[in-house]
């Protein structure tokens, strides 16, 4: 296929049958496509003619700062991160969302209609999505997908997969997963900033356990795929694999601090028994 143009992406949206008093949450990584005609500006308005009430992650890492001592088990090097300190920036409504978000966030950010939750890391941006951004607090971030989740919304994953669907970490908090503390430059000082979710590169896991629910549904564009899935099937199934394995979906990669937290977390010790010239003990490792 050759250039995508708006029309592509709206037919290819409404192939999805997402009943559009339905909102969603979506993700999407524009490159996967190939050219866009009209770039990130027309998928946004593809998304928007299709799909009344969207948002999207618009998360600010950049305001990160780390503590010299903090909670124990909160998968950070305290004390360690001087340098990245000293690049941190205050947060402002109007910071761009992270390079990692991808150009479509940032892209549905600026748009008039836009409007963004003020959390200082973890914000999400939306349209026509009030009571899903005003519902998040400090205390409880994810809960514009918590909203949405409620309204029987869908998680729609554009050209992209489920290592950056961010609903999951609400199955996995809901499910009792571990969560993180962080902290955020404000101009009202560092502020705490709990309910960090953990990594998801291992949350390509997921996806046979969708297909089999059924509740599943994509369509291809071109060199990449569109997938949507309703966020109570998802939510559930996520909880049920956590349930099953405590252990599914995290990465495997030996130096992510925060999957290895939650392997700590659930690895029963083992009790090895050592012997002596006189008596044998045991040590517990």
């Amino acid at each position: 296929m050759g250039i995508i143009t708006f029309r592509d992406l709206l037919n290819a949206f409404r192939a999805l049958e997402i009943d559009p008093s339905q909102p969603v949450i979506a993700h999407a990584a524009l490159g996967a496509f190939g050219r866009v005609y009209g770039g990130p500006q027309v998928m946004v308005g593809a998304l928007l003619a299709t799909f009344p009430s969207v948002i999207m992650p618009s998360f600010t890492y950049k305001t990160m700062v780390t503590p010299e001592i903090g909670p124990q088990n909160n998968a950070l090097n305290y004390g360690k991160n001087g340098d990245s300190n000293h690049l941190a920036e205050i947060y402002h409504p109007d910071m761009p969302a992270d390079p990692l978000m991808g150009i479509v966030p940032e892209t549905l950010r600026k748009h008039p209609k836009a409007q963004r939750s003020g959390h200082p890391l973890l914000s999400f941006v939306g349209v026509n999505a009030e009571q899903a951004l005003e519902a998040q607090t400090l205390d409880e971030p994810l809960a514009p997908i918590r909203i949405q989740y409620e309204l029987n919304g869908w998680a729609l994953l554009i050209g992209t997969d489920h290592m950056t669907n961010t609903s999951i970490h609400l199955g996995e908090r809901l499910a009792g997963r571990k969560q993180f503390v962080r902290w955020a430059l404000t101009s009202q000082g560092v502020i705490e900033c709990p309910g960090f979710p953990g990594c998801s590169d291992g949350f390509q896991a997921i996806q046979p356990y969708l297909i089999s629910t059924g509740a599943l549904r994509s369509t291809r564009l071109g060199p990449a795929e569109i997938q949507a899935i309703p966020l109570q099937a998802l939510i559930s199934t996520v909880q049920d694999r956590l349930r099953a394995n405590p252990l599914a979906l995290l990465c495997e990669y030996p130096e992510c601090m925060r999957c290895q937290a939650v392997r700590d977390q659930h690895e029963p010790t083992v009790s090895v028994s050592i012997p002596s010239r006189k008596t044998a003990r045991s040590v517990t490792t």
